[in-house]
């Protein structure tokens, strides 16, 4: 009984279709906003064309996957009504929604430019990665838009450097999933790694460290192994570019006040002390930060003056989590600071430091992001929250109508354990959000009226790296449960179906074995 009910559930959804006599199965990660099917299909070979409209961006991208995963590639054609053709159609439309429709005499995909390129990614994932030929795709019209406007994936590369190689590789991974949004953590204690030509320190100091954590904290064992590396602006350039090119938008992450011992490490007079510290090799967090004085602002606005030119999104990450006030409750500069602009507290303190930069940046046309503590002391005019301490700080905000990107730790943190069976799992920081934790999640808190859920972006997985050494683990940690994550996001909430999308996940796991990428594959093992 189960089953049937199941399977009609299916059908109802547009899940499972009947064609030809067969049931008809629709593997697309994130599930579409609406599949109708249509009998007959669609044969695709060697001699189907592709016709790129007037303004339409060519589809280089299924190009590419032709000719990596089937051996041929489709030869282009100016006329619109031949038949055996793949259309790609640039008109008015929502923003990233598209229609992909198949039909036996042709294919036809209609979106704003993010929209095709989403069409085109559904439409990868239809034609899959088995060989053989011809490649037949069932009839159908697919209408599809996005739930949330921000769907990001994070990546921390200061505790672990990460090659630009391999950045582009997950970016490819990001876009493979409709993501928009690349948060990319680019300096903490442990490493900067972004070249500003200002300050070379940064990078000639401040990305390297002698030694680093290994094991669980808890051991505090150390090795004494030399370890950093950074992004030239070169390299800033390319990735910008190729994530553009995907439809992804970069936000990169500049932490402030706190999580700075490796910008002090390279100049020491960005301290309350003024003492010379190394970068820290320990995972954690640390007294030294930024001190208060007028030095120090014109050191931020000098670097972020470089970064906002290397960035074309409208935001940029300032950090703002985990500052202890330690060094500030005995600095004198900051002390002075408090009194003469009449601040209650070092909260209120950490509160003034944030809304001076932000004037800084939105004087250059950009908005600040950051972690829930900036709320701490009270929040900035025009700052959006990552609310990662549970809901709660995004719930603040919402109400206060701020702009909110919802990543709380359960589920959202990705550097958790996804199985209790932590015996035969890498080690990690700890916690577990397992695939369907993951699933489940509503980024939109229920206790929100629907004019306050305006003000909810969306949400973000994250994967902070002090216990991923390599781009392989990145990858173990991060899928499938970005795949889960990307439905969420993506799908309308009446429609996800937790089995449905296991048995989607499984034949789009195919699509990852030839694509390398070292998944985790514990939704395949039968329980």
């Amino acid at each position: 009984m189960k089953r049937i009910i199941t399977i009609v559930f299916y059908m109802l959804s547009g899940m499972v279709c009947s064609g030809q006599g067969n049931a008809v199965f629709w593997p697309i990660i994130p599930l579409p906003e609406s599949i109708v099917p249509h009998t007959g299909e669609f044969v695709l070979t060697a001699e189907t064309k592709i016709y790129v409209g007037q303004q339409a961006p060519p589809a280089d991208f299924l190009n590419v996957f032709l000719k990596l995963y089937h051996g041929f590639g489709l030869q282009t054609t100016a006329d619109s009504s031949e038949a055996n053709t793949i259309r790609f159609e640039l008109t008015p439309t929502a923003k990233e929604a598209y229609i992909l429709s198949i039909k036996p005499s042709g294919i036809k995909v209609t979106g704003d430019s993010s929209g095709l390129f989403y069409g085109i990614q559904s439409l990868i994932q239809l034609i899959g990665v088995k060989t053989g030929k011809p490649l037949k795709l069932h009839c159908a019209e697919i209408i599809d838009s996005p739930r949330y406007t921000w769907r990001g994936m994070h990546l921390d590369c200061s505790r672990h450097f990460f090659t630009k190689e391999f950045v582009e590789k997950y970016i490819d991974l990001l876009a493979s999933y409709k993501f928009n949004t690349f948060h990319w953590h680019l300096t903490d204690d442990q490493g900067w790694r972004i070249e500003i030509k200002k300050y070379p320190k940064l990078t000639s100091v401040g990305a390297w460290r002698h030694g680093s954590m290994v094991g669980a904290y808890s051991d505090h064992k150390f090795d004494t192994i030399r370890y950093g590396g950074f992004y030239t602006q070169n390299d800033i350039r390319e990735v910008v570019a190729y994530a553009r090119a995907r439809h992804i938008t970069i936000v990169p992450e500049i932490e402030m006040p706190g999580h700075s011992v490796a910008a002090i490490a390279a100049y020491p007079y960005l301290s309350c002390t003024g003492k010379q510290i190394d970068v820290q090799k320990e995972w954690g967090v640390f007294d030294d930060v930024y001190c208060t004085k007028d030095s120090t602002f014109a050191f931020m606005e000098d670097v972020l003056a470089e970064v906002m030119t290397l960035f074309p999104g409208k935001y940029i990450h300032i950090g703002g989590d985990e500052c202890p006030k330690t060094r500030w409750k005995t600095c004198p500069h900051c002390q002075a600071l408090i009194k003469k602009e009449g601040l209650k507290d070092e909260h209120e303190l950490q509160s003034y430091f944030i809304r001076r930069i932000e004037k800084f940046v939105n004087a250059h046309r950009k908005q600040i992001i950051g972690w829930d503590e900036i709320l701490e002391g009270g929040l900035a005019p025009n700052a959006a929250v990552m609310s990662w301490r549970g809901t709660e700080g995004g719930i603040i905000a919402a109400r206060q109508k701020h702009m909110v990107v919802m990543t709380p730790g359960k589920p959202c943190y990705f550097d958790h354990y996804q199985s209790r069976n932590k015996s035969k799992e890498p080690h990690a920081i700890g916690g577990y959000n397992p695939l369907d934790s993951v699933y489940a999640y509503n980024p939109t808190p229920g206790v929100l009226n629907a004019e306050e859920s305006k003000y909810i972006m969306g949400a973000q997985g994250n994967v902070w790296t002090e216990y991923i050494l390599t781009g392989n683990q990145v990858e173990y940690m991060a899928v499938p449960r970005m795949c889960a994550l990307a439905e969420v996001l993506w799908t309308p909430a009446e429609k996800k179906s937790f089995v449905f999308f296991l048995s989607r996940l499984k034949v789009n796991s195919a699509i990852l074995d030839r694509k390398n990428i070292h998944y985790a594959k514990h939704f395949l093992i039968k329980k």
